[in-house]
Parts: C-alpha cells; structure tokens; sequence
C-alpha cells in the first residue's frame, strides 16, 4: 500500500497491478479499508495508457486557454470579487460530456475533432477500470460481482459522465471556493487531476484533508451517495471541496459511473437485516442453531419474514 503523507494525514493508496498475483486477498483488503473507512483514494497500475492521459490533460488546457479562459474572466462574478463581493457561485469554467447512454461530446461548443476522439479513446479505457473497480467493491461487500452494474443500469445501463474544469487563478482566494462543500450525487467517481497545482480537499475526522497533486497520473477515486445507499452505508460518501489559489490553474477531469435516470436504486438486499419478525420466531430458531453460523441463522429469518418455511 502507498501513502502520500500531508499535514499528518495518509491518504490510501492501492496498486491495482497486485490484483493478479500473490498480493491479491491482501490488496482487496486494502481496498476494502479504503472504501471502508475512507471513501477516497488513489489507484496506480491502473491499465490506462498514461501517454493518452497526458494528452488529454493537454488538450483539454489548450481548449480552456483558447476558448474558455476570456469569457470566464469577463464574467460578473470576475467583476463583483474585483470589488469584494462575494456570490454562491463556485470559481470554475466547466462543462459536462455525456458518454453513456447516448454522447452528447460533438455539441460540445468549439471542441476539436482531435481532441474529441482523445476524449472518447481515454474514456473507453476509463469505463472499463470503472466496470472492473464496481465488481472488486461488490466482491468486498459480499455482493454477486455484478450487483452494482445492474443496480445502476435501469433500461439502458449506467450511465457515464465526464465533468470537464478549470479553476483558474483567483485574485482573492480567502473570498471564493473553486467548488463549494459538498458530496457527490452519483456512484463511482474517477478523477484524472493536475499534475501541479493543487486545491482539492476531503473531510476526514474532523479535518481537511488537502489531496496533492496526481503524480504519474494515478487516479484519484471516491464514492459517491448512490453507492453508499447500495451498501447500506458502509461505503459513505465523503464531504469535499475545491479550494482556490492565486498562483496556477487547476485541471479537473472528473468522470462518474453512475445510476441510469430511470434506475431504482436500494440497499442490496444480501445487506440489509432481516426485519418485521417476531422475537419468539427468533428464539426459536437460534435455540437449535446458537452454536452455528450466525449470518446463516439472519438468512434463514429473511427467508420467513418472505413468507418461505424455516
């Protein structure tokens, strides 16, 4: 497991390249601990092509310096910090590209066919990482290696999102938050971020944690509400922000695997108690199976409180 230590506080790391091997039971464990007591984390040897992420990054800050950068720094919210005013808006230029069910990427304004192929060459790669990190939560939380695809797929399987930002240099950072506090709506997320300047910060025990810059392009991970309603709250989603700097432009490229529209999303059902029974059926039951298996007995209860014999 790799640490990156900040202000006293360790940020998990795990190496996906130990999965195939003799590491494997001890690195789900780490995962698991991750996702468990954490809800943040970052991924090395995750099998994206690094060369393709590193273009990415560069094409997406060319676009924002010929395209966006002008407009967001004529915007009223420029003007009213000028002259100290704060507004609740959050100190980014951004946009969203929808890749799954349906892409929305070629009404993007202004976006290059280059960089339009990049986009779709890096999320190829990135949706199939989110695919195979959905089976490896579901393998931890004793889940059917599926469960949380088909959780999310609804009539058109889950859906898949990229959150395209700058956060630009901002002349009085004690004024502004690049993104304000908050959790993420959806379920898995994968973050490709900058390299350089840094301004993302979860809240862990009380504490902000500042999330450093991603060196070698590892990727940076956290849960979302939806997966910790599917595990019934054990993977909590975690409370962050983005915070704004006077020196240096911050890249977010921040891509959701998350629940169709039309998804029902629960706790998984091999989660949750049994419920709604009566104690003395309880008593019975666990008068002839105490000295065995408990969660063997609680499934027995499930199956009688849906109307099936002991």
């Amino acid at each position: 497991m790799v640490f990156i230590k900040e202000r006293e506080m360790e940020i998990p790391g795990v190496d996906f390249g130990e999965l195939d091997g003799e590491n494997r039971s001890k690195t789900m464990s780490l995962l698991d601990h991750a996702c468990d007591k954490w809800g943040f984390f970052m991924v090395d040897n995750h099998g994206i092509d690094k060369e393709l992420m590193e273009k990415v990054k560069k094409m997406i800050n060319s676009h924002y310096e010929e395209h966006l950068k002008e407009e967001f720094y004529q915007s009223e919210m420029v003007k009213a910090l000028s002259e100290g005013k704060t507004s609740d808006a959050d100190w980014e230029s951004s946009f969203f590209i929808s890749h799954k069910p349906t892409s929305n990427i070629c009404k993007i304004p202004n976006i290059s066919e280059e960089l339009s192929k990049t986009m779709d060459e890096y999320v190829s790669q990135l949706h199939k990482f989110a695919e195979s990190l959905s089976k490896l939560m579901c393998e931890n939380l004793g889940l059917d290696e599926e469960d949380m695809m088909k959780a999310f797929s609804g009539s058109k399987g889950p859906a898949f999102g990229t959150k395209v930002a700058k956060y630009p240099e901002c002349p009085r950072p004690e004024l502004m938050r690049g993104l304000r506090e908050h959790t993420d709506a959806g379920g898995i997320i994968l973050l490709l971020q900058d390299d350089q300047v840094p301004g993302l910060e979860f809240f862990k025990d009380g504490k902000w944690v500042p999330i450093p810059p991603s060196k070698n392009n590892t990727i940076f991970v956290n849960t979302g509400d939806q997966v910790e309603i599917l595990s019934n709250g054990r993977y909590k989603s975690v409370v962050h922000r983005v915070m704004t700097v006077k020196q240096g432009s911050r890249l977010s490229i921040a891509t959701f695997y998350n629940p169709a529209g039309d998804a029902i999303i629960s706790p998984a059902p091999k989660l949750l108690y049994p419920s709604g029974f009566r104690f003395q059926d309880y008593l019975k039951l666990y008068s002839t199976t105490k000295f065995g298996d408990k969660g063997l007995r609680l499934e027995t209860m499930k199956k009688m409180e849906n109307g099936h014999s002991a």
